[in-house]
């Protein structure tokens, strides 16, 4: 009976023939697994598996959710878009341009435009500057451009204004990128050592490149005798301005540095004179009382 057995404690013949045989299958097995079978997605599978652990693990740990409404609603709290103002600019500049034409297109609007320009660059111009009083300033052409400032980055800040009161501001930053440009002439009258003793002509074209600055709106005060909202150019600004000239009448020069850095100090110094706008409130004060104030806010401020 014991000799019909397979396994017994002695090999035989038909032992290591079965254990060779079943080497050699797992053998074959092993090598079409690890050499020819291809067992990435195996792997992909259970990289899956495993992050999807990990992911149900870390929002075990984590807040909940806040919902889409609540979190629209938090967003519109930090921060607002200013598109909708500078919409509003965008109009309002072209209603300036075409009501300073008379609501008229073609040479006729030009004409026009160019003719109040033309008076108002002569009311105002400042005696002892580029041209004298007995000279006359004669526009050739004016572009008003067709763009407008935009507004971006508002801020809410608090201001010291003194004796331990602070007011509310909100900081804004403009800038102003167009073809807006003037082309005209004068002269430069000497009357050294007689009234009248030259005239030296001058024409000049200048083109604003590019204007950026920070806006700062202030709310009414409410114990002012004449509350306004204001609205103030900081001295530090940026006036990218391209000019060409032309000094001379029969021998011309073009192009002089020093008329180029006249031009730029006179207006630079009439935006910091005129830097502060004040609207007034409807019903609690006139214009006449707030430019009496503003007036007198920049007198303090070259005094100092």
């Amino acid at each position: 009976m014991g000799n019909n057995y397979v396994f017994s404690l002695q090999p035989t013949f038909t032992q290591g023939l079965l254990l060779g045989q079943l080497s050699i299958l797992t053998l074959l097995a092993v090598i079409l697994k690890y050499l020819f079978l291809d067992t990435a997605a195996q792997r992909v599978s259970e990289r899956s598996s495993h992050r999807l652990r990990s992911e149900r693990d870390a929002s075990v740990t984590k807040d909940p959710p806040v919902s889409s409404a609540d979190g629209e609603k938090g967003s519109e709290r930090v921060s607002e878009s200013t598109e909708w103002f500078n919409a509003m600019l965008q109009q309002v500049a072209e209603t300036y341009r075409l009501k300073l034409r008379d609501d008229l297109q073609g040479p006729e609007g030009d004409e026009i435009l160019r003719q109040r320009i033309e008076d108002f660059a002569n009311k105002v111009r400042p005696a002892g500057s580029l041209c004298s009083l007995q000279d006359l300033i004669q526009v050739h052409s004016v572009n008003l451009g067709n763009s407008a400032p935009r507004l971006s980055n508002a801020r809410s800040r608090l201001a010291n204004l003194g004796q331990d009161v602070r007011q509310s501001e909100i900081e804004f930053d403009l800038e102003y990128t167009d073809t807006v440009s003037v082309s005209l002439s004068t002269a430069y009258l000497f009357n050294y050592p007689t009234v009248g003793f030259a005239r030296l002509p001058v024409s000049v074209t200048i083109s604003l490149s590019v204007f950026s600055c920070s806006i700062i709106l202030t709310p009414p005060v409410p114990s002012s005798p004449a509350p306004a909202i204001n609205i103030s150019i900081p001295p530090s600004f940026t006036l990218d301005l391209k000019t060409t000239s032309l000094l001379g009448s029969r021998a011309k020069l073009a192009d002089v540095p020093k008329l180029h850095e006249l031009i730029e100090t006179q207006l630079r110094r009439a935006l910091i004179q005129r830097g502060t706008w004040k609207v007034v409130l409807p019903a609690l004060s006139d214009v006449a009382e707030a430019t009496e104030e503003v007036q007198e806010e920049i007198s303090l401020s070259l005094q100092l």
